[in-house]
């Protein structure tokens, strides 16, 4: 329930700032968003929702350059991981600059800065990971030892463990430049979310679908959070309203999965929910960064129990080995 006292989209006890937000109704709202073409593409859609809902409220973009905009020739696990693409966000709405911000949720990272919530989450998108070859080759048809671009560890896991004669080559960027990087022959094929294709209307670039027995997702990959302060009533009035009660659900089983294994970028982890009805099942895993070796299993409840299925799960995961694989990765990082 978003209205309880305690999230479990922060990793933690929902806590207020030591400032006084005004609670009631602004004139005009903020919206903090980084500057790539798929965030604004995100960004202006969510905009335009909101307005419909409340015309007599204007509601502005302010783009926001993060460090891992800036940071793109270095992989993400050597430089602070998926908070890097948030920082400089949650920054400025603590600051109150900006009064709530579009994340795409795999970013997200499992515990939020104090005063910050995520106040809705939007219906989701198709969370498979999807393939882009250059010469039009399913995942299986590649040629032996073919170039794969990809910045994500858990997916450069799971592509070794099913193909071990990959040459696996770092690829960041911006959705753009990194279709640009194929095109121009640096590499075979690229591995990206469907997500972002889809809502860009790039779609026909896709080759192939990956399904997640191949490439199981990233946690909160598809979905949409958008975060604002906590104690900011007229704003989580406003974007409540937007909520998908079936993605929360999933969302919230997922992350708290990740939270219970501390992980990030430098950990191969993934987890991907499905719900049914009442019926929720969550597949979840933790790999070794070569994929020699991949721990995963599945575990099912009721969407009621979303978060404590997601720690069960990780605790699964951590006895069956999970917790080696992740002290010699942090110990080495």
């Amino acid at each position: 329930n978003l209205g309880s006292e305690t999230s479990p989209l922060t990793g933690g006890p929902r806590k207020s700032l030591n400032v006084s937000i005004q609670n009631g109704q602004r004139s005009t709202l903020v919206l903090g968003t980084r500057g790539s073409k798929l965030a604004l593409c995100q960004s202006e859609w969510f905009q335009s929702k909101v307005q419909e809902v409340v015309p007599e409220v204007r509601v502005v973009l302010r783009k926001i350059q993060t460090s891992g905009d800036k940071i793109v020739d270095v992989p993400l696990a050597k430089i602070g991981g998926k908070g890097l693409f948030v920082k400089e966000i949650e920054d400025a709405l603590l600051a109150g600059s900006i009064d709530f911000a579009v994340h795409s949720m795999k970013d997200v990272p499992a515990q939020l800065p104090e005063g910050l919530d995520i106040l809705c989450v939007p219906q989701r998108e198709d969370a498979r990971d999807v393939l882009i070859s250059r010469e039009g080759y399913s995942f299986y048809d590649l040629p032996f030892g073919a170039n794969i671009g990809t910045a994500s560890l858990r997916r450069q896991a799971q592509l070794l463990q099913a193909r071990q004669d990959l040459r696996i080559a770092m690829l960041r960027g911006n959705l753009d430049t990194r279709l640009r990087k194929l095109k121009e022959g640096q590499f075979d094929a690229i591995v990206l979310a469907a997500a972002g294709l889809h809502r860009l209307g790039w779609s026909q670039a896709i080759t192939e679908y990956l399904p997640p027995v191949l490439s199981l997702p990233a946690i909160g990959q598809g979905a949409l959070g958008i975060e604002g302060r906590t104690n900011d009533a007229f704003v989580r009035s406003v974007l409540c309203r937007f909520n998908h009660q079936a993605t929360h659900t999933t969302v919230t089983a997922e992350r708290a999965f990740l939270h219970r294994l501390e992980g990030g970028c430098q950990v191969p982890i993934a987890a991907h929910a499905i719900l049914s009805g009442e019926e929720l099942v969550l597949d979840g895993l933790v790999a070794s960064v070569d994929g020699r070796i991949i721990i995963r299993d599945r575990i099912e409840g009721t969407r009621q129990q979303a978060h404590a299925l997601g720690i069960e799960l990780a605790e699964r995961l951590l006895t069956r080995g999970g917790d080696k694989i992740l002290r010699e990765i942090y110990g080495s990082a």
